[in-house]
């Protein structure tokens, strides 16, 4: 692959969104895609997210955050995610890598660790076997991991207006998905960058733009 890969996770209210906004903003404003561009090392920039980042994805997302009278049962809602990864990979993800697109992406696999197999206490093998199918092997080149406590996270979602379906599970739950991110950072180190998202949003997002330009001048180099 010649582009580069870039995720946010974390829990509900951690901002994922917002910092990713930012970073989009700050790549193209502080000259980094201008100078990536001009050397031709990277095409675009392109923002997605899972679920729902492809035509087929956003009718999947909508049946897995939105409230129905039936429950989706939690090995269906993982074989939802994986077919929204599966889409994903082969229909947007990998062809902008191919063409040297720099992707900012919304959640990726390590949340379906932390939700399916953390949150809801699936079997972790399936889980990874499952992710391996759906990716055929594709990992994220950085994923930030905007490290919240749940009680504020979950503070900040319902200050939003009404909670979609994951938000409103209960609080253990979502303690368990925390405890699934912290993991996987534990064991991912070099991959997954910690960001105290407890700071104000301008402090948080100065942790974010040091770890993109140390880990864009480790890809491309010094910039001129």
């Amino acid at each position: 692959m010649l582009g580069r890969f870039i995720v946010f996770e974390g829990v509900e209210g951690g901002g994922k969104t917002t910092q990713l906004e930012r970073s989009r903003q700050w790549l193209i404003n502080s000259g980094w895609l201008t100078f990536l561009q001009a050397k031709g090392w990277v095409q675009q920039l392109v923002i997605t997210r899972e679920p729902g980042g492809t035509d087929l994805g956003r009718g999947l997302r909508q049946l897995l955050l939105q409230s129905t009278q039936e429950p989706i049962q939690d090995r269906a809602e993982l074989l939802l995610y994986a077919a929204d990864r599966a889409q994903h990979v082969e229909g947007f993800l990998r062809p902008h890598l191919t063409q040297r697109s720099l992707i900012l992406c919304d959640r990726y696999t390590d949340s379906t660790i932390a939700y399916q197999g953390y949150g809801r206490g699936l079997d972790q093998t399936l889980i990874a076997q499952l992710n391996h199918i759906a990716t055929n092997g594709l990992q994220s080149d950085l994923t930030l991991w905007l490290d919240l406590d749940v009680k504020t996270g979950l503070t900040r979602t319902h200050q939003r207006g009404k909670a979609d379906r994951i938000e409103q599970a209960d609080f253990t739950f979502h303690q368990r998905v925390q405890q699934g991110f912290t993991a996987l950072a534990e064991a991912n180190p070099h991959r997954i960058a910690r960001i105290n998202a407890a700071q104000p949003e301008v402090a948080v997002f100065q942790e974010i733009q040091v770890i993109l330009s140390d880990r864009l001048t480790e890809w491309y180099g010094v910039r001129e």
